[in-house]
């Protein structure tokens, strides 16, 4: 146990995965030693740093969210794929275990012997899928081995797959970089980037935006942040008021805990885009390895804020839009008599920030604002149904906060409770001849829908 305790550790640790994969990677390209340290180690740190950066943001989304709520006296369900997780580990903390190892060993068979050549890197959200596998197949009737080598499929395919069902949109928000989009609300982001592409004919670039001279120092995407923050900071502290905003900020004036708060989400957002800086400098070269060697032309797919130094006015609009379209949702939902989906700013921001890029990528600022709003709307609605389907978990009152979360358990969810077992069978059998059937209808080396490079 204390062997898979540690294996368990290393998947869950994003950094050590990156660092591994480059590694492995440069070994195989026989580069000297010291090329190998410094390569394994920047992804590594580059990771880290980012890591310090979204823990930054996180910690000073919660008094936000905190001081919103009693501002305007909002209470429902509040997703949050952390929250649900250490709920889950104490009911199926084995299953998940074991279906996160057995869906990273299928991943890469898939990249190795099928045209889905994406390796997923985002080693959390891994944990967070093999989370909610383990509750929907258990609330089904799985158990046991069944359960693990069903729950470990999926994983593995869904990390495979995902990259590559939107990496045409991929290639357009990174003006064809050869990386891919390894974070499950991935669904979100292409489909605001589908969106984007019938709404922002003409529409120019977030980038583009014409600034005047005197408000040039906008252009820097820290102060630009940090100002739109810290009015939203203040303005929820007055909503909230002076006494209750008292009880979160440790002995600081309110306002002046509100200032700080927003100023610091700004470092954070900073800090996020120097470590994907590193990560990219080390992982793309060291991962040609991998590519040449051991899974020809396999494409790395990396966490969702890898994404946003190349958009960085897309990732304000997105999250904004976003957290609009959550507002409405949740209304719309409570005027339903429906369950009250409150917005969470952890999943609005990195996910709506993402949904932003990839809509300005194919429609400009108007495909930025429109595809992360209907992103919102998602964050709403899919939370709410997925609820029901999560057997025990789904009393704790939190739920998973991504949208392919929400797809995947629902899909399973409502397919087990009309057809039972036979259903999960089937939808194996349908992900099986999609791994499959490109590879035999047109066979090439190259990673599916890497359209950039494709050789046919």
């Amino acid at each position: 146990m204390a062997v898979l305790d540690f294996f368990r550790d290393i998947l869950r640790e994003p950094a050590f995965l990156m660092g591994l994969i480059a590694m492995i990677g440069l070994l195989a390209l026989k580069s000297p030693g010291h090329k190998v340290l410094t390569g394994t180690l920047g992804p590594i740190l580059g990771y880290l740093m980012l890591s310090a950066g979204a823990d930054v943001i996180s910690g000073n989304l919660t008094p936000l969210s905190q001081m919103i709520e009693k501002g305007f006296n909002i209470r429902g369900v509040v997703p949050n794929n952390e929250a649900i997780t250490s709920v889950a580990q104490e009911l199926l903390g084995v299953e998940t275990m074991s279906i996160l190892i057995l869906g990273l060993v299928f991943n890469v068979l898939i990249a190795r012997f099928t045209r889905y050549k994406y390796v997923f890197l985002t080693g959390h959200h891994s944990f967070f899928m093999a989370c909610l596998l383990s509750a929907v197949l258990g609330a089904i009737g799985f158990e046991g081995w069944r359960l693990v080598l069903i729950g470990g499929f999926f994983l593995g395919s869904w990390s495979a797959i995902s990259p590559a069902i939107g990496q045409k949109y991929t290639l357009q928000a990174t003006d064809g970089d050869e990386v891919a989009m390894g974070h499950f609300g991935s669904i979100g982001y292409y489909i605001s980037a589908a969106i984007g592409s019938l709404v922002g004919k003409n529409s120019k670039s977030t980038e583009d935006i014409k600034v005047p001279e005197k408000w040039s120092f906008l252009r820097n995407t820290t102060i630009s942040t940090a100002l739109t923050m810290v009015i939203f900071y203040l303005i929820a502290a007055f909503a909230a008021g002076s006494d209750y905003v008292s009880t979160i900020a440790d002995g600081t004036s309110p306002y002046i805990f509100a200032l700080l708060s927003g100023l610091k989400f700004a470092v954070g957002v900073t800090v996020v885009y120097a470590g994907v800086r590193m990560i990219l400098a080390d992982l793309i070269p060291a991962f040609q390895g991998i590519a040449t060697k051991i899974i020809p032309n396999a494409v790395p797919a990396v966490d969702a804020a890898v994404f946003f130094p190349y958009a960085p006015t897309a990732v304000i609009i997105g999250f904004l839009s976003s957290f609009v379209g959550g507002l409405i949702g949740m209304f719309i939902l409570g005027y339903a008599g429906s369950i009250l989906i409150i917005p969470g700013l952890v999943p609005h921001f990195f996910c709506g920030a993402t949904a932003g890029v990839y809509g300005n990528a194919t429609g400009g600022r108007r495909g930025a604002v429109v595809g992360s709003f209907i992103n919102g709307l998602g964050l709403a609605f899919i939370p709410a149904l997925l609820l029901p389907v999560l057997g025990d978990l789904g009393f704790n009152n939190t739920t998973f906060g991504d949208v392919d979360f929400g797809i995947i358990g629902i899909l399973l969810g409502k397919t087990g409770d009309w057809m039972g077992s036979a259903g999960i069978y089937v939808i194996i059998v349908v992900v099986l001849i999609a791994l499959i059937l490109p590879s035999i209808l047109r066979p090439s080396k190259v990673a599916i829908n890497n359209i950039e490079i494709d050789e046919d």
